[in-house]
Formats: structure tokens, C-alpha cells, sequence
């Protein structure tokens, strides 16, 4: 793989992981059209997430900062009541239990791990049928299409005014497949997932910043899956650099994405980025049979 390949596979990265036009599925169709085979892939798959991570972690740094305090807190909490529970059980006392969950961003936290658990388990469980999938431009293509459909439909859907406090854990479960399911290549991960989010009633805003945030962990995820078979590859000097060089770009063309979404959702301006789907979708489709 040429540096050249490298940027270009970044800036596709960072532009489409965040857009709601599939990132894997792009990738996927550029590699069966073109036959961009690159030594070292998986380490530069996982150079390509770790840049797009670290473009949420900048836009979203004082919300996953105020998270991560939180989450340390409930911990201390939990045990504090577990400490509570016994000494009442033992010196038949009725000491108050600490409230574990009683803001928006504890909330948002327990939602984010509930989201996780359905997309955990689809994301392990179909990891052969993924990579498969990614091998030929008609299951690209057909997902496209299927995108293009769940665009239109976060296009007509009710403005909702759910906040963390109104979600309910229902809520995030139902989210949480919908993110597994779109580990298929060509099924927009956030167009998904937005969708998703508008269909239960979400604010808007706060369903762009809940699909981006939720992707922290089920990225960490499959970048840990993947590091396993990072050995068996042959790294030279060379595709290390252009793994440096194509994470920054995707995290730099990532960033300009996250703030572009927030405004495409803001307006409801979803028509583009399904007719656009449509399009490359049959193409793709049409490219398999000849």
C-alpha cells in the first residue's frame, strides 16, 4: 500500500464513518473494485478507528470527561451500598442507600453500556459472516440501498425531546442491535443508528452525540478482536508510517464530519445522503454482475 492509498483510505474514513453513507461498505467496494489489498491490513483497519475515536474524543470531550467522572462515581456508590447493605443486615440498622443513578450523565452511562451488550454479542457472533459479506459488491450494495431506505425514514420522523432522563433502557437495548446489525458492510453504522434514535424519540442533537458516543466502545471492541491476528502479519517500517498518516486523516476528516452531522441532522437534510446511497448501492449491485 502506497502512502497515496493511505490518505485517500483515511480521508473515505473519516468522511464516511461519520456521514450516514457506511464507511465498511465503501471500503469494501473500493477494495473489490480496485484491488487495494494492503499488507498490514489489519493493523491499518484499527489505525483507521483509532483516528475516527479520537475525532469523537475532541468533539464530545467535556461530555465523555463529565461521563468517565461519573461512571467512577457510581462505582464508589455501588460499593458503598453494598458496605450499607451488610452492616444492616448485621447490626439490624436502616442506614440510607446511596442514589446510584440520579443525573442525566449517570444516566447516559448505564444507557451507553446497555447499548453495547446486543451490539457485543451480534458483532462476535456474526464476525465471519461480516467478513464474507465484505468480499463481494453485492452485499455492499444491497445494504446501501437498505441505508438509503432508513434515511428517508429519520427524514419524515416526529422532532422527539428525549434526554438522557426520558430514555428508557428499552430504549437503549433496541439501539444497541441496531448498531450490532450495522456492522454489515454497506448498512451505515451512524445512519442506523440515528435513525434509531429519532424513531424513539430523541432529541436531535442528543441523537447524534448517543450514536457517536456509543461507538466508543463497540470500536475499542473490534480493534481488541482484531489485535489478536495483528502477529501474524508481515509489518515493515513503511506500513507503520502509512497507518500514522492515514489514522490522522481520517481523525481530521472525522472531526469536520461530527460537526457537519450535527447540522445535517439539526435541519433534517437527510434526502442528499439517500439519494446518494441509492445511487452507489445499484451501482454497486449492477458491478457484481458483470
Amino acid at each position: 500500500m502506497s502512502l497515496l492509498q493511505a490518505i485517500f483510505l483515511g480521508i473515505v474514513q473519516g468522511i464516511t464513518e461519520f456521514l450516514p453513507v457506511s464507511s465498511s461498505g465503501h471500503l469494501s467496494i473500493l477494495q473489490n473494485i480496485f484491488g487495494m489489498e494492503t499488507d498490514g491490513g489489519l493493523l491499518f483497519d484499527v489505525m483507521l478507528h483509532v483516528g475516527t475515536l479520537v475525532a469523537v474524543f475532541v468533539a464530545y470531550k467535556r461530555d465523555i470527561w463529565k461521563m468517565i467522572r461519573e461512571t467512577i462515581l457510581i462505582c464508589a456508590d455501588i460499593v458503598a451500598n453494598i458496605r450499607i447493605f451488610f452492616v444492616n443486615r448485621s447490626q439490624k440498622e436502616a442506614f440510607r442507600y446511596h442514589p446510584v443513578i440520579h443525573n442525566n450523565y449517570r444516566k447516559f452511562v448505564v444507557l451507553i453500556l446497555i447499548s453495547t451488550i446486543p451490539t457485543g454479542i451480534i458483532g462476535y457472533a456474526a464476525q465471519d459472516l461480516i467478513t464474507l459479506a465484505s468480499t463481494t459488491l453485492l452485499v455492499p450494495g444491497v445494504c446501501l440501498i437498505l441505508t438509503g431506505f432508513l434515511l428517508i425514514v429519520a427524514q419524515v420522523a416526529e422532532d422527539g425531546k428525549k434526554i438522557p432522563r426520558d430514555v428508557s433502557y428499552s430504549n437503549a437495548f433496541l439501539i444497541g442491535i441496531a448498531q450490532g446489525v450495522a456492522t454489515l458492510p454497506g448498512l451505515s453504522r451512524s445512519g442506523t443508528t440515528i435513525a434509531a434514535c429519532l424513531l424513539s424519540g430523541f432529541d436531535r442533537r442528543f441523537a447524534v452525540k448517543y450514536s457517536f458516543i456509543m461507538s466508543i466502545p463497540a470500536v475499542i471492541g473490534a480493534a481488541i478482536l482484531e489485535l489478536g491476528d495483528i502477529g501474524k502479519e508481515t509489518i515493515s517500517g513503511s506500513m507503520v508510517a502509512n497507518c500514522v498518516v492515514g489514522a490522522i486523516v481520517a481523525g481530521l476528516v472525522g472531526f469536520v464530519c461530527i460537526k457537519t452531522m450535527l447540522v445535517v441532522v439539526r435541519k433534517k437534510n437527510f434526502k442528499g445522503f439517500a439519494t446518494y446511497c441509492f445511487s452507489v448501492g445499484i451501482v454497486a449491485i449492477i458491478m457484481n454482475f458483470i
